[in-house]
């Protein structure tokens, strides 16, 4: 066996960037066993929450993402310098062969710094726009893995020769989900009826919770549950919501079981990050996407695009409003709750565009980059 090979996998503070770089770890492994996955995150604890049971090293970084403010902008440079003195003194000390950014402002240091000191560099650009990190750091990478080929007309044309349509590496247990009934049995809900899945990804969205719970002020869905991934900071008012309804419900703030929910979702509300189309696409899961809408690109939005124009899932654009979003809601939903052929269409149709081996093309093109 050849001397063990220590990779960066930089990024953090969601699950969207964390559980991808999980996922090509996991595969990289399998590949070659002298890979050493070290993983440089955020300080926020979801990051804790998601790499502690993987048993996989990480090192947070002080790293805050820049605000437009004066103070908001030295405090992002201040951050800046302290994680630098963090990574090179990582680099110094483990020697790591090549680094892969995972997408926001905690890869920006590590891909930066590898990259000039010439460790074999990539990110993962996951969204069809590449975010302003990833913007920044293609200048500096060999490698850019995304999930979608529309992002080729979004970057110059000179780094486009450095896209691998690989797809959103999800992790292995989303691509063999278990038997409905033991998730149904695990998550607590009622095997008779059909399950409609709330989701605002890892740290929940205020504005899908405001709009679903509205919404259920006016109609019962009936032969319906719902599974409402709240977040953690919204849970206590979640649960509040649904008390005051008759609409049976199961609350979670978060779960990293993400396979049992997608095992009984019969329709999935969601944001459309990136993370949350590939699972989505992956798993033929007809859907509903609000994209999130407080980012200037909008890049959710070309996400959910990408699934809607295939036939996967209705789109909708948040309105930051929970009544109108409501009012847009309650139709999207009615046509599919009792359309089971139409349910099924938009199934068919996510898996069509699915790309569930991500892992392993990232996997391969990041040893392909060391000569493997």
């Amino acid at each position: 066996m050849s001397d063990t090979k220590t990779i960066l996998f930089a990024g953090g503070g969601t699950g969207g960037h964390l559980y991808p770089g999980f996922s090509v770890a996991q595969a990289m492994l399998k590949i070659d066993p002298s890979i050493k996955p070290l993983f440089l995150t955020t300080n926020k604890p979801i990051d804790k929450v998601i790499l502690d049971p993987t048993g996989f090293e990480f090192i947070p970084q002080p790293i805050v993402p820049p605000v437009k403010s004066v103070s908001g902008l030295l405090k992002f440079w201040k951050s800046w310098r302290e994680t630098k003195d963090i990574v090179k003194k990582t680099i110094k000390e483990r020697n790591p062969v090549a680094v892969l950014g995972l997408g926001g402002y905690a890869a920006g240091v590590a891909v930066k710094e590898g990259a000039q000191r010439k460790l074999k560099a990539a990110i993962l650009n996951p969204d069809v726009i590449p975010g302003k990190a990833n913007q920044f750091l293609l200048d500096y990478v060999d490698t850019v893995c995304c999930q979608f080929e529309e992002t080729a007309q979004h970057v110059e044309e000179k780094h486009r020769g450095k896209l691998r349509f690989t797809g959103c590496p999800i992790r292995d247990d989303i691509l063999t989900l278990p038997p409905r009934e033991d998730a149904v049995t695990r998550l607590g809900l009622d095997p008779a009826m059909r399950t409609l899945v709330v989701t605002g990804a890892s740290l929940g969205a205020q504005t899908i919770n405001d709009a679903i719970l509205t919404m259920l002020k006016d109609v019962t869905l009936r032969g319906w549950q719902i599974l409402h991934l709240s977040g953690r900071d919204h849970v206590d008012s979640v649960r509040a919501g649904y008390r005051e309804l008759a609409q049976p419900a199961v609350i979670l703030d978060f779960t990293p079981a993400m396979s049992d929910v997608w095992a009984v979702a019969d329709i999935a509300i969601s944001r459309s990050g990136a993370s949350s189309c590939a699972e989505l696409t992956a798993c033929g899961v007809p859907s509903v996407l609000l994209p999130y809408p407080y980012h200037k690109d909008m890049h959710q939005r070309a996400n959910a695009k990408v699934l809607a124009d295939a036939g996967a899932a209705i789109l909708i654009d948040d309105e930051k409003d929970r009544r109108k979003n409501a009012d847009k809601l309650r139709p999207a939903l009615e046509s599919l709750l009792f359309d089971v052929n139409k349910r099924q269409a938009m199934a068919d149709a996510a898996r069509t565009i699915g790309k569930p081996k991500a892992s392993d093309e990232v996997a391969r093109a990041m040893l392909a980059m060391l000569g493997g």
